[in-house]
């Protein structure tokens, strides 16, 4: 897949046109839009970062019941047992007869079938996923358009950063829900495969999903109690990564005080997890993502981690609630097309200022059809105490791309 310079990317999307013909009359008494934006994402104990991009929609543009134009709900934290539950909350949202648009971010199971039943009542309203946790040909046939982490390239680039942080061991944290989706199982399989062509051994251990009846307390004891034991097994030249949000925070903790490495986050940003881990208190600094990564960043090197902890400069969860927010808005005023990457990527960079990023087209490996509406996007990994490595500029091996998915 050929990768794409971001600002100059241009693509396509069938069949979703949205003119301002579609608006309806009857402005929100506040905003003055004709209108509304509804936001879907998870708690702050599953996706805080998410959230917080929700509430500064919200702070932004108002909120519907305070004549506002942003409507947030969120999905249960148990949200595998609970698909229908969120499907009502992602299908209420399209009575409101003045909804033009509705982002879910993450999207979680149900999210397709959600938006096929919203399309059916209402083909008017743009539907946008954030982070599918469905495959992605089952989300691209409903949603408008769907923005992901790129989980093709990151298999090479997390650890290629490794290896530039002197890991020679890659310890790969998830469970059998997650090594089901498409997303995630192939990036774990280019993990495998790039730790043995840059001379990592592999490694993959199993902890307990957070959405099962152990729930997240149980989930994260067992990372608490696991990480230091994994690191006497494995060495402090070892790298680890997990799959889930809730895990980051105890092996963070952890490994700060045993040793080991950590490149990033699966969903990369300076909030996830290291707060809790290191017990700062960022209120002071909310929204301010620079200030965020200084303080964390001397907080990481206070405690010995110079060097061996990274992140992304800017939340990925958060830079996706509210960049896609901001994107719909801009769609709704007439300021920007749904079939311009170059509109949507400014109304990321709304929030990333001076960020650099990468990515492309989702590809898929067995039929070598490039999608229309989904995108896949990467950033610089910065490295606290070090600064950022030139992620973006790796020109990842074409055969990665190859890789077919085998579902265990």
């Amino acid at each position: 897949m050929k990768k794409i310079a971001l600002l100059l990317a241009v693509f396509s999307v069938c069949g979703f046109a949205f003119a301002s013909a579609n608006r309806q009359t009857g402005a929100s008494p506040v905003s003055g839009q004709a209108y509304h934006i509804g936001i879907v994402t998870g708690t702050v104990s599953q996706s805080e970062d998410d959230l917080r991009g929700a509430e500064e929609l919200i702070r932004r543009y108002g909120r519907v019941s305070e004549g506002g134009i942003i409507q947030h709900v969120t999905y249960p934290d148990s949200f595998m047992a609970q698909q229908e539950t969120t499907i009502t909350q992602i299908t209420t949202l399209a009575s409101d007869p003045l909804m033009k648009a509705i982002i879910v971010n993450q999207g979680v199971p149900g999210t397709a079938e959600a938006f096929r039943r919203v399309k059916e009542q209402r083909p008017d309203i743009m539907l946008f996923a954030g982070e599918s946790h469905e495959d992605p040909l089952v989300i691209q046939q409903s949603a408008t358009l769907a923005v992901s982490a790129d989980f093709i390239s990151r298999g090479y680039t997390i650890p290629w950063a490794a290896k530039q942080l002197g890991a020679d061991t890659f310890v790969h944290i998830s469970f059998p829900r997650h090594m089901s989706y498409e997303s995630l199982g192939l990036r774990r399989q280019i993990f495998e495969a790039a730790c043995n062509d840059l001379g990592i051994r592999f490694v993959f251990v199993t902890a307990p999903d957070p959405t099962s009846d152990v729930g997240i307390a149980g989930a994260q004891q067992y990372i608490l109690e696991q990480t230091p034991q994994w690191i006497q097994q494995y060495g402090k030249n070892s790298v680890y990564f997990c799959t889930n949000d809730a895990h980051t925070e105890p092996l963070l903790k952890q490994l700060l005080v045993y040793g080991g490495m950590f490149v990033e986050a699966d969903l990369p940003s300076p909030l996830m997890g290291y707060p809790g881990a290191l017990g700062i208190d960022l209120s002071a600094e909310a929204g301010d993502f620079p200030a965020i990564l200084k303080k964390v960043e001397d907080a990481v090197v206070t405690k010995g981690g110079s060097g061996k902890f990274g992140t992304w400069a800017f939340s990925y969860g958060f830079t996706v609630s509210a960049g896609l927010g901001e994107f719909a808005k801009r769609i709704l005023d007439g300021k920007a097309r749904i079939d311009s990457t170059a509109d949507l990527y400014a109304a990321l960079g709304e929030f990333t200022p001076g960020a650099k990023w990468n990515g492309g087209f989702y590809v898929d490996a067995n039929t070598g059809v490039r999608a229309r509406n989904q995108i896949l996007i990467y950033m610089d990994t910065y490295i606290m105490g070090k600064g950022y490595l030139p992620t973006t500029a790796q020109t990842v091996p074409e055969k990665y791309y190859s890789i077919k998915f085998q579902k265990n």
